[in-house]
């Protein structure tokens, strides 16, 4: 073999190693990225509606919520959960539409309900709070709480991943 193909060769064997190596972070990402998605768990409304909810549980999730989204699909909304009962504030930082906002209790039942809450257009934006602790928030589109009849004293169900 001439010193030019087995160049050849030697480029075509280190080209084929640097492709496999991308392709294995690529999965790797792929993999990273799936593993940090929320979980999504159905949640049933007092009216007996399911929708899907994505289960937030860490702070940064919990942080951007329903951030930069242009519209939550009407079977979908979103369940913060928290480590202990408290007066859990929820903000509207860079959100785009309206939502209905539900507090529960450790029992999932429906402790304060704050009805189409509006996005923040400039800062400091609202923070809006319960009347009671809360170890749940619920995110919903705006009207669907009433819609649903979910009202304070009502219980929503759902069961939390493992």
């Amino acid at each position: 073999m001439s010193g030019e193909a087995l160049l050849s060769v030697s480029d075509t064997i280190e080209a084929m190693s640097v492709s496999r190596l991308a392709c294995s972070v690529a999965v790797l990402a792929l993999v990273a990225n799936a593993a940090a998605t929320p979980a999504v768990v159905p949640l049933t409304l007092p009216s007996g509606t399911v929708l899907q909810v994505e289960v937030m549980v860490k702070d940064e999730d919990r942080a951007m919520g329903l951030m930069f989204r242009p519209s939550l699909p009407r079977d979908r909304g979103m369940l913060f959960v928290f480590e202990r009962s408290d007066f859990h504030g929820i903000w509207m930082k860079n959100c785009r539409f309206s939502i209905d906002i539900v507090w529960l209790d450790e029992g999932r039942r429906i402790v304060h309900v704050a009805e189409a809450v509006p996005p923040c257009k400039a800062p400091p934006c609202a923070v809006y709070n319960p009347l009671r602790k809360a170890a749940y928030v619920v995110e919903l589109n705006a009207g669907q709480a009433r819609r649903e009849q979910a009202m304070v004293g009502t219980t929503l169900g759902f069961t939390l991943p493992r």
